[in-house]
């Protein structure tokens, strides 16, 4: 496994594998990597030839209030980790390679609409940094896929957006949101948690889950299952940013008809901000 830090020489490495006809697969990541990650590693490899994960922390997608300078980076250990997933090439961008015209110059990608609600309302221009980045890293890369979690379910429908609407041949896979036992999502972030709040977390999926079931026996009350979910949340002790039943395919609210959404979640336990979210087919 390589460990590539410009763009010249991780285009030169794609452009060795196209000319013996291989499939490339990204994986972009921000590093400081679990289980979860490396699940994407293995839907990846399973679906191309050669696999490239990119890790860089992007300062973009990140408020001014938020955890940039804090958030967790451990190159050395996702190295480690990836060589044994089977990853090809690492590669480890900076600011300078990102951003040649630095940030305040920088060109944006903006998805209108989906980027508007639930993360975006709460996150000002978040989503603007993540379409931003993951642009330049398709730019760079030119996968033939790339694979995101589901875990960040409003994230996959904005860069498959960006992606159909700037017409880029990049098939766009969502991999399943792995979870600790007791059903809490995999998240760098978890870390986090002091001990007493890492046994209230699980109480996010757990809420989600009372939803869906509910949504599967045939109620449609979406409204007052939203309420019983944010209740549920804050019985728990999160400060509760969104709980909503959406249509699966654009986040829109649902309409008579409309058989497959999701449920989506968002709170705070002390310092870590928690997402997750459920699909279901209603009855």
């Amino acid at each position: 496994m390589k460990t590539v830090r410009d763009i010249a020489a991780m285009r030169a490495a794609v452009r060795d594998w196209r000319e013996v006809g291989e499939r490339v697969a990204l994986v972009p990541t921000m590093g400081n990597l679990h289980r979860g990650h490396l699940s994407l590693v293995e839907l990846a490899r399973a679906r191309a030839d050669r696999v490239v994960v990119s890790i860089y922390v992007n300062p973009t997608q990140f408020g001014p209030s938020e955890d940039y300078a804090d958030y967790p980076r451990t190159l050395d250990a996702d190295r480690r980790r990836l060589r044994r997933a089977g990853a090809d090439v690492v590669f480890v961008p900076g600011d300078e390679e990102m951003y040649p015209f630095g940030l305040q110059a920088m060109t944006r990608v903006s998805v209108p609409l989906l980027t508007e609600k639930f993360c975006g309302a709460s996150r000002p221009g978040h989503f603007d940094g993540v379409t931003s980045v993951v642009a330049r890293l398709f730019g760079i890369v030119q996968p033939d896929l790339a694979v995101f979690g589901q875990k960040d379910y409003q994230q996959w429908l904005v860069i498959r957006r960006m992606t159909a609407d700037l017409h880029m041949p990049v098939e766009i896979l969502s991999g399943p949101t792995q979870r600790e036992r007791d059903g809490l999502a995999l998240s760098s972030r978890n870390q986090y948690l002091d001990p007493d709040e890492r046994r209230r977390a699980p109480a996010l999926y757990r809420s989600l889950q009372r939803c869906a079931q509910a949504i599967e026996a045939g109620r449609r009350d979406y409204a007052a299952l939203e309420a019983d979910g944010r209740q549920a949340l804050e019985a728990a002790g999160f400060q509760v940013d969104y709980f909503a039943v959406c249509r699966a395919d654009d986040l829109a609210p649902p309409a008579a008809g409309d058989r497959q959404l999701v449920i989506l979640a968002a709170g705070r336990l002390g310092r870590a901000r928690l997402i997750d979210n459920v699909l279901v087919t209603s009855a």
